[in-house]
């Protein structure tokens, strides 16, 4: 029969009947409750000040004390100082009635919130006052429970185990002056169980008490916290957790400040390791303490919280360790990456380099051709400032060298005409053909078509795009065959970066006012603004040689 009993006991422990809601869910609310704490509050605050609005001036003394007495009931778990000054103006009305009983009950309630408060001398001199054999029957659970309390209260400031036996003993006593079927009675009956370590029929009775009650019920609160105790008992970390947390959402969206979960469930917190967590729920119950004024409470609450605080103050101070070696880490990629964009820096200049003596090199080869040389010299440093594709450069590139060939050839030929007219001793022919500028005009205009084509090449919509900025009457409209006019190829020169006037007229062999003419005229002709024109000018093709 015993081993029956103990398998029995053990598949109860074992396979606890849980609440509906996962231990994740519950946890999520009791976070959601805990930042609206000041708005449950706020409603308590409300819900008194409109009680205390609906008061009668014409009240009885009996009703007043009724009314006191109401109120006191909402102070006593909220803020015990107000719920001391409801019980006094109610000793004050009992003495001017010359009522014994309501002066008991007074004088009872005040015993509760003393020793909560830690004024356990005043609560022992009101005890010892109070003669037990002159109570009215009606008084008897109050003064156990006042008296059990007490006990409670002082245990907890300093803990004797004797004062274990006497809580156990007003318990004991309190069982038998309540209705066996008062959910106060059941309660005392459950504690009194689980001090006498009857885990599974406590718990199987709060099970069903748990479910009978609506979470706004403030002794929801009380029973699931009792649920938790015993799971404590039988060490099953995870429904300890549940149930303790249920208890302290049940005490937070009821305003209830004088509470004992959020403690415990620091402490189980503490002891899975998440110390942030455990800091949390003990800032809040410190902070409720404080508020309700409850002496033992904060005692209690003042060893946990300075083990959690000193644990969470090393966290903290590791995680700023880490935090400054992650800062370090950053410093050293930043200085790290700035070193190497100086370097990459240093070695574009150092191919910008090479790349100018090179093109000098060029230059030297072409003295004949220095203005093409200059204007393509200018192209090409543009091209570079504007960072155009590598494939337009090459093709300039490939088109200056055929220049540069061509030339080359044609001075050859030249050359060898002379020398044979004058090994022939032709002079009259050299001095003609020296005195002529047909060649030069020839090899002018065969630039200029040159410098058209290729222009054109590397912007084929430049004359549309030009067209663009002008207003629509003013627009260029180009003869047959020809590419560029000299208007056009006055912008194509500044489109390559060419914007000094005087490097324009020696390439068109114009005078340097008819450049400015050509200039002014155009921007006058501009269909946006005057001082922007020849920089949106400069700006034509770049968005298609990007794409």
């Amino acid at each position: 029969m015993k081993k029956y009993f103990l398998f029995v006991f053990t598949l109860l422990i074992c396979f606890p009947v849980y609440s509906s809601d996962s231990t994740a869910t519950i946890l999520n609310k009791l976070n959601d409750a805990l930042k609206k704490k000041q708005y449950y509050v706020k409603l308590k605050e409300e819900r008194i000040l409109n009680f205390k609005k609906i008061k009668s001036a014409d009240l009885t003394k009996e009703q007043e004390y009724n009314y006191n007495k109401a109120l006191y009931a909402e102070y006593q778990k909220f803020n015990s100082d107000s719920a001391i000054f409801y019980v006094k103006k109610n000793l004050r009305i009992a003495a001017e009635l010359q009522n014994k009983e309501l002066s008991d009950l007074a004088n009872l309630q005040l015993v509760s919130l003393y020793s909560s408060s830690g004024k356990y001398r005043e609560s022992e001199g009101i005890l010892k006052s109070i003669d037990k054999r002159k109570l009215s029957v009606t008084l008897l659970p109050t003064y156990y429970i006042a008296y059990r309390e007490f006990f409670e209260h002082y245990a907890a400031n300093s803990y004797n185990k004797r004062y274990i036996e006497q809580i156990q003993q007003y318990r004991d006593s309190l069982l038998t002056v309540l209705d066996p079927s008062s959910l106060n009675y059941k309660i005392n009956k459950i504690q009194q169980e689980i001090y006498q370590k009857k885990y599974a029929v406590a718990q199987k009775k709060l099970v069903d008490l748990l479910q009978h009650q609506k979470e706004d019920n403030p002794q929801y609160a009380m029973i699931a916290y009792l649920l938790g105790s015993i799971y404590e008992g039988t060490h099953q970390l995870e429904l300890r957790k549940k149930y303790y947390a249920l208890s302290a959402t049940s005490d937070i969206k009821n305003a209830n400040k004088d509470n004992a979960s959020l403690q415990e469930l620091a402490l189980v917190f503490y002891e899975v390791g998440d110390v942030d967590m455990a800091y949390k729920l003990t800032q809040s119950a410190i902070e409720d303490a404080l508020y309700c004024n409850v002496q033992f409470r904060t005692l209690l609450m003042s060893e946990v919280y300075s083990i959690i605080n000193t644990v969470y103050l090393e966290k903290e101070a590791k995680r700023k360790t880490e935090l400054q070696l992650y800062l370090l880490c950053i410093s050293l990629l930043s200085v790290f990456l700035i070193v190497a964009v100086i370097y990459v820096y240093k070695q574009m200049k150092k191919v910008s380099k090479i790349r100018g003596e090179l093109y000098e090199s060029g230059q030297k080869l072409a003295e004949l051709n220095k203005d093409i040389t200059e204007t393509n010299n200018q192209l090409q440093e543009r091209n570079a400032q504007l960072s155009e594709s590598n494939h337009i450069k090459e093709e300039y590139i490939a088109h200056f060298f055929s220049l540069c060939s061509t030339y080359i050839n044609k001075l050859e030929n030249y050359r060898i005409i002379l020398n044979k007219k004058a090994t022939a001793k032709q002079f009259d022919e050299i001095y003609k053909m020296l005195k002529s500028t047909t060649l030069v005009d020839t090899e002018l205009e065969e630039l200029y078509k040159n410098f058209d084509s290729i222009f054109l090449n590397l912007y084929p919509t430049f004359v549309k795009d030009f067209n663009e900025l002008l207003i629509k009457e003013e627009q260029i409209v180009l003869k047959q065959g020809e590419l560029l006019n000299t208007e056009l190829r006055i912008f194509a020169l500044i489109r390559l970066g060419i914007t000094d006037s005087v490097k324009i007229a020696a390439f068109l062999r114009y005078s340097l006012s008819t450049i400015y003419n050509y200039r002014t005229r155009a921007r006058n002709k501009a269909a946006v603004s005057r001082n922007d024109f020849e920089e949106m000018v400069m700006k034509i093709g770049l968005i298609s040689l990007k794409t």
